[in-house]
C-alpha cells in the first residue's frame, strides 16, 4: 500500500536505528515509556492525520478564511478534526501532563507531527499555537498568570497568537509604536496596530490570548524598550470566569498566495476603547521573552517546509510508478515497445532520488535536534545538557531556513515529476508549494536567519560550539571509514566539512572587519552550504547503519541474484535505499555546496558596489 503524508519504515529507522528513542526510556523523565507506546501513539497520529484532516486539505484552501463584520469564520471543514485534536490532546505532546500535555520526548512530537503538519498545516496551526503562548507564560509568568491561562493554551481550549509585527517596521521590530500605558489597578492600556498576526481571530475557540510587543510610556528606544503583555480577547477574572470583550479587534484578513484557510488577520488594540493587558515578566525584557516564542516558532516553521516536502514527495513517487507515459529509453526506437510507467525514465529518477535524499535529510535533521532538546532535559550530566542546549541554538537558524528553502524546492520538484498535472488543481501538489513558500518568510526570513547564524551563532563560546558540532559529524565520517563500502563518501564528506570549517573562519574574520556588509552579502549562500553539509552527514549516518544490515540479507549475492533479493525483501530495498541515496547525493549534490562555499571565500562585492540605479527599472 502507498505510503501518504509520510512514510512510516523511514519514521521508524531514525526513531530506533539512527538517533534511538528507546536510550530516553531510561531516563527519570521518561522510565515510564517504551517502544510499544511510542509505536501507539505515531500510528494513532498518522491514522487521525489520514483520515481527519488529510480531507481538510484542499477543501479548506478552496473555501478560504471569511471576514464579516470584524469576525473570522473559518472553512466549516476544520471544525470536526479540530475538536478532536482537542479531545484526543494532541495539541501539546512535551508538556508536563499537570498542564494538560502528555510528557512525550520531542523526537516523538516530531514523529506524530508529521501526520497532522503534512496533511494540512492551515488547520492544524489553529490547535498548535497557543502551545508557544503557554509556554512563555510558564516560564516568565506569575503563578497567577499560569493559573488563569496555561492549561487552556496547552490543551488549545483557548487559542494563541504572536502579535509582533506592525506596518512602518516590518521585521525591524525595534521600531514599533505600540503603546503601553500604566492603569490604577496594575494592569495596561494597550494601544497601536499589528499586522500578519496568524490566528488573530477565528470562531474556533471562545477566547484567543494575545502575546503583545509594545513600549511603555517613557521606556528606552529600540529593542531594550520592548514589553511583553498577556493581551485576552475577552478579558479573564481572577478567578478565571470571563470579563468583558477586550479592545482588540480584527480589521481584516490577507488574500496570500497560500494558506487560504488559515487566518491572517491585521489586529488594532484601543481604537474603540481600552484594551488591557498584563504584563508578561520584567518591564523592558520583552524581546527576550518572545525569542523564547520565536525560537520554538522557527523550528516549527522549517519543520513546516520539511512537512509540506515529504507529502509532496510521497505524491509525487506513488504518481511516478502509477503514471504511464513514454517508452522506456531502451526501446526509444521500438514503436510497437509498451509505455512504461515514469519512475523508469531516468530524469524522473534523477529527480525522485534529489527529494528523497533532502527529504530524510532533513527528517533526520529536524529529529537530531528534538533529540537534543531531549537530552537537554533529561542527561543527569549538566555539561552535556549544556552542550545540547549550544548545538540547538546554533542550529536553529539552519532548520528554519534551509527546511523552509529545500522543502519548498521539493514542493517544486514534485510538480515538475507531475508535469502538466502537476500544476493543475486536481492533484495536491500545487497547493503544497504555494503553502509551504511562506515558510522562508514566517518568522524572520531565511535572510535573517542566515544573519544569525554568522552575526551570533558562529561565534558562540569563541567557536567551540561550532567545531564541536563539526566533531559530530567527523566521528560519522571515521566510522564510513572504516566500511570498504562507503570509505570514498566519507573522504569527499570530509573534505567538504574541512571546506566548511575554513569558510565559517574566513567569513567570521570578515563579519569583524571594515568589510563586514560583504561577508553578510554571502551569510545565506554559506548557511545553504552548511545545510548541504549536514545533509551530506546525515545521509552518510544512515548509510553507516544500513550498510552491515543489508549485507546480513543480501550477504554475497551478486548481480541479478542481488537485485532478485531487493525486489523481493523490503528490508533489503530500505537499506540499499539508504546507501544509494547516500552516494547520490555525496557525489552529485554536495559539489555544488563546494562551488558556493568557495564562492563565499572569494567574497565578491559585487552585490555591494552596484550602484542603486545600477538594478534598472528606472
Amino acid at each position: 500500500m502507498a505510503q501518504q503524508i509520510a512514510d512510516r519504515r523511514d519514521i521508524d529507522f531514525v526513531l530506533y536505528e539512527q538517533l534511538d528513542v528507546t536510550q530516553l526510556f531510561k531516563t527519570r523523565k521518561h522510565r515510564d515509556l517504551n517502544k510499544k507506546m511510542v509505536d501507539m501513539v505515531v500510528t494513532e497520529a498518522r491514522a487521525f492525520g489520514i483520515k481527519e484532516v488529510l480531507p481538510t486539505h484542499a477543501e479548506g484552501d478552496k473555501v478560504g478564511v471569511r471576514f464579516e463584520n470584524g469576525k473570522v469564520v473559518v472553512p466549516e471543514c476544520y471544525r470536526r478534526p479540530y475538536q478532536l485534536m482537542v479531545e484526543n490532546e494532541w495539541t501539546s505532546l512535551t508538556e508536563d501532563p499537570a498542564v494538560g500535555g502528555q510528557g512525550l520526548p520531542h523526537m516523538v512530537m516530531r514523529a506524530a507531527g508529521e501526520y497532522f503538519i503534512g496533511a494540512n498545516y492551515a488547520m492544524v496551526i489553529y490547535a498548535m499555537e497557543g502551545h508557544g503562548t503557554g509556554k512563555m507564560i510558564e516560564l516568565f509568568g506569575t503563578e497567577k498568570q499560569k493559573e488563569l491561562f496555561l492549561e487552556k493554551l496547552y490543551t488549545a481550549q483557548w487559542g494563541g497568537t504572536m502579535d509582533l509585527t506592525e506596518p512602518q517596521a516590518g521585521s525591524d521590530v525595534g521600531a514599533l509604536i505600540t503603546s503601553a500605558k500604566p492603569l490604577d489597578d496594575g494592569t495596561y492600556a494597550i494601544t497601536g496596530n499589528k499586522i500578519y498576526i496568524t490566528n488573530g481571530e477565528h470562531d474556533l475557540t471562545e477566547n484567543i490570548i494575545h502575546p503583545v510587543l509594545a513600549r511603555i510610556e517613557g521606556a528606552p528606544a529600540g529593542t531594550k524598550g520592548i514589553s511583553i503583555f498577556i493581551v485576552p480577547k475577552i478579558w479573564v477574572n481572577e478567578d478565571g470566569s470571563f470579563g468583558e470583550p477586550n479592545d482588540i479587534v480584527c480589521t481584516g484578513t490577507e488574500e496570500k498566495m497560500g494558506l487560504h484557510g488559515s487566518a491572517t488577520c491585521s489586529m488594532s488594540m484601543g481604537s474603540k476603547g481600552i484594551c488591557r493587558g498584563l504584563l508578561l515578566g520584567e518591564a523592558n525584557a520583552g524581546m527576550k521573552i518572545m525569542f523564547h516564542m520565536m525560537n520554538e516558532a522557527r523550528l516549527d516553521v522549517g519543520f513546516m517546509g520539511f512537512c509540506n516536502a515529504t507529502a509532496a514527495f510521497m505524491h509525487a513517487v506513488n504518481f511516478a510508478r502509477e503514471r504511464i507515459q513514454g517508452r522506456d529509453l531502451a526501446d526509444g526506437k521500438n514503436a510497437e515497445a509498451p509505455s512504461v510507467p515514469i519512475i523508469r525514465h531516468p530524469d524522473v529518477r534523477r529527480m525522485l532520488l534529489w527529494m528523497k535524499a533532502h527529504v530524510e535529510g532533513m527528517r533526520s535533521f529536524v529529529y537530531y535536534v528534538a533529540r537534543c532538546f531531549d537530552l537537554a532535559e533529561c542527561s543527569a550530566d549538566e555539561s552535556e545538557r549544556a552542550r545540547n542546549e549550544d548545538l540547538i541554538a546554533l542550529l536553529t537558524p539552519l532548520i528554519k531556513a534551509y527546511g523552509a528553502g529545500r522543502g519548498f524546492e521539493v514542493c517544486i520538484e514534485a510538480m515538475q515529476v507531475h508535469g502538466g498535472c502537476g500544476y493543475t488543481m486536481d492533484y495536491p501538489v500545487e497547493q503544497l508549494a504555494r503553502d509551504c513558500k511562506i515558510a522562508s518568510i514566517f518568522e524572520g526570513t531565511d535572510g535573517i536567519q542566515a544573519m544569525d547564524l554568522l552575526g551570533r551563532k558562529l561565534g558562540m563560546k569563541k567557536g567551540a560550539v561550532f567545531m564541536d558540532f563539526l566533531g559530530e559529524i567527523k566521528a560519522i565520517v571515521e566510522q564510513a571509514k572504516a566500511m570498504d563500502a562507503l570509505s570514498p563518501l566519507a573522504t569527499a564528506l570530509e573534505a567538504a566539512v574541512d571546506q566548511l570549517g575554513e569558510t565559517a573562519l574566513s567569513i567570521g574574520k570578515q563579519a569583524m572587519s571594515p568589510e563586514f556588509k560583504t561577508a553578510f552579502a554571502s551569510a545565506h549562500p554559506f548557511m545553504m552550504a552548511m545545510g548541504d553539509v549536514i545533509m551530506g552527514w546525515m545521509l552518510l549516518w544512515r548509510a553507516v547503519i544500513a550498510a552491515p544490515k543489508l549485507d546480513k540479507i543480501v550477504g554475497d549475492a551478486a548481480g541479478e541474484e542481488r537485485q532478485a533479493i531487493l525486489e523481493k525483501d523490503k528490508n533489503a530495498a530500505f537499506y540499499d535505499g539508504q546507501i544509494q541515496t547516500a552516494r547520490y547525493f555525496i557525489r552529485s549534490v554536495l559539489p555544488v555546496a563546494l562551488g558556493r562555499l568557495a564562492a563565499v571565500r572569494a567574497a565578491d562585492d559585487a552585490a555591494l558596489q552596484i550602484s542603486e540605479r545600477g538594478f534598472g527599472g528606472l
